[in-house]
């Protein structure tokens, strides 16, 4: 692996924003291939408060930044900040990549898709037909959504625990995904609830939700599960599950789903997908070094 490019007057900032965001491992694989590629720019984690979102962006944006990872919980405000957005992050609500604009500001897209996608397209060339369950409604559920489209599913079942938040979601994403539908979600619900039927039928079912996910001030959330008991004994051997969380690696629930001799995907293929995808478009060039991206971030996984 390239030594990393020294620091200088000239270095330029490339980053990601989240709350939390400093469990991230984006800075590890982008510094890997910003090395690799001979450009003097660093990549930083940078935590951001939703309330300070507007003053960070702005600020970055007066101070030249190169581009931007968005991630939890800022997709959807983000969306705001833009002075321009692709057509995909405006269908989706969901931006997390800016890019920089000729005159100030920034254009908002989403690569979430395309990383999103790409395991599954090695997995399985043919998905049209197949039945899909997403758990949570945040902003990566719509690129999950926008992507099991792009696959062909015909029946895709969306899961959140909140009636308000789950139908607002259903009916934004109803003119262009008219096969999802919504189920109800709560932590008493049994084997043959609305979920636990759904995700028994399935022959995909894809985490969303922050359940699980390690971070510096919740290590124990390791143990933590989105599905409970009865919709984990409700996973049949030949369903894939898909975690895009990855941290810890494997999640609780991909242990469990393991367990079950279900196919488990995480999130570090996506993880890498987006992430080379946002570099080619900062950086306006195609060699970007995936397999090496790939490398450096899994080094640093337990």
């Amino acid at each position: 692996m390239n030594a990393p490019t020294l620091i200088s007057g000239s270095t330029a900032i490339v980053g990601v924003l989240g709350d939390p965001v400093r469990h991230s491992l984006s800075p590890v694989m982008q510094n890997a291939a910003l090395a690799a590629m001979g450009l003097d720019w660093v990549f930083l984690a940078l935590p951001t408060p939703a309330d300070q979102l507007p003053a960070v962006v702005s600020a970055l944006d007066a101070m030249g930044c190169r581009g931007l990872n968005v991630t939890i919980p800022h997709k959807h405000n983000v969306a705001g900040l833009c002075r321009s957005l692709s057509p995909l992050a405006e269908r989706l609500g969901a931006v997390n990549v800016l890019v920089p604009l000729e005159g100030g500001g920034w254009h908002g897209t989403n690569t979430d898709v395309e990383g999103f996608c790409a395991p599954l397209r090695r997995q399985d060339s043919d998905w049209t037909g197949k039945r899909a369950v997403v758990l949570g409604c945040g902003g990566s559920a719509r690129a999950v959504v926008a992507g099991l489209v792009e696959l062909g599913f015909t029946s895709i079942q969306l899961a959140g625990r909140r009636a308000e938040a789950r139908g607002r979601f259903v009916g934004d994403c109803q003119s262009w995904a008219p096969q999802l539908q919504a189920l109800s979600w709560t932590p008493a619900d049994g084997f043959m609830s609305a979920l636990g039927s759904a995700v028994e039928h399935a022959d995909l079912v894809v985490n969303t939700t922050p359940v699980g996910m390690v971070s510096a001030s919740q290590p124990e959330a390791e143990l933590a599960c989105p599905l409970n008991a009865a919709e984990l004994a409700a996973l049949q051997s030949e369903t894939t599950v898909y975690d895009i969380i990855y941290t810890p690696r494997p999640t609780q629930l991909l242990r469990q789903a393991a367990a079950r001799n279900c196919r488990c995907i995480d999130g570090v293929d996506m993880l890498v997908e987006q992430g080379a995808a946002a570099l080619r478009l900062w950086s306006r060039r195609d060699d970007v070094p995936v397999a090496l991206m790939r490398q450096a971030l899994l080094e640093q996984l337990p």
